[in-house]
């Protein structure tokens, strides 16, 4: 049996590597399931209020991004 071990230096940590989406500065809402088909979540949706620049969703922390 060969087995391998995972470095957990070089692990992608989702909480210190939060998925960044660049959305078009005209947009006024997003939504995020997480991603996954299978581990997402339920699907939610946000609203960017004012000038705010991005958002982070509460689930899985992706940041949605007005560019």
């Amino acid at each position: 049996m060969v087995s391998k071990s995972l470095s957990v230096k070089n692990a992608k940590n989702p909480v210190q590597n939060p998925e960044i989406i660049k959305v078009p500065i005209t947009t006024d809402q997003v939504a995020c399931d997480g991603g996954h088909p299978v581990l997402g979540h339920p699907l939610t949706y946000y609203t960017f209020e004012g000038h705010q620049d991005f958002i982070e969703c509460g689930y899985c922390d992706r940041r949605f991004v007005r560019k």
